[in-house]
């Protein structure tokens, strides 16, 4: 382990444990008075240790243990998003003492915080779809999007026409084998039950 891992790991545990610091809660630190402040320090430090997670999953060398920690990170962006709608309803509220400027700065807060949830990797398809497609390989890329087949791109032409029309009448003929077949099978069918009641 590195000493950056180590000092991450210090800062997470520090942040993780930090509501518990008495000489914070004396000084009137801790997130502020109002509601606001308390749950947006509460999700923004969520999001922080969300993005902690995401890199060691990313990190991580066993499989199992990465799919777990990205189980975890989707389950906390679904909470956080959660989160983000009581903010947005909170921000909307009146505050006494609240200038103008300060009620317009936490709606832009909590207008980006769905889009700060979402930006979170979480080894799915969603935020982490650089590779083109969502795909789990890295080095395999789809590069066929909705603006290359145009309108043209699903004409029939004479060609496919024509295969259509042979396909279909070598399936009608295959049918009719098989039903020919299935006659013959009935056929010796009754016979074989005919000849054991004679038997």
């Amino acid at each position: 382990m590195s000493m950056i891992d180590v000092l991450t790991w210090v800062d997470a545990i520090c942040k993780k444990y930090d509501r518990y610091d008495p000489d914070k809660h004396r000084n009137g630190g801790g997130g502020g008075g109002d509601p606001f402040s308390r749950l947006y320090a509460a999700v923004d430090a969520e999001i922080d240790a969300a993005i902690e997670k995401s890199g060691r999953a990313a990190r991580e060398k066993n499989r199992a243990a990465a799919v777990a920690l990205n189980a975890d990170v989707r389950r906390t962006k679904l909470r956080l998003l959660e989160e983000a709608v009581k903010l947005n309803k909170i921000a909307a509220k009146k505050v006494k003492g609240l200038s103008p400027e300060e009620k317009a700065l936490r709606v832009d807060l909590v207008a980006a915080l769905p889009h700060r949830i979402q930006s979170i990797p979480d080894g799915g398809g969603g935020a982490a779809d650089q590779n083109g497609g969502g795909n789990a390989r890295p080095g395999i890329q789809f590069d066929s999007s909705a603006e290359a087949f145009d309108e043209g791109y699903f004409q029939t032409s004479e060609e496919s026409e024509q295969f259509r029309r042979e396909y279909e009448m070598r399936r009608v003929k295959q049918d009719e084998g098989l039903d020919f077949i299935s006659e013959g099978l009935d056929t010796l069918k009754n016979l074989a039950e005919d000849m054991n009641e004679v038997v």
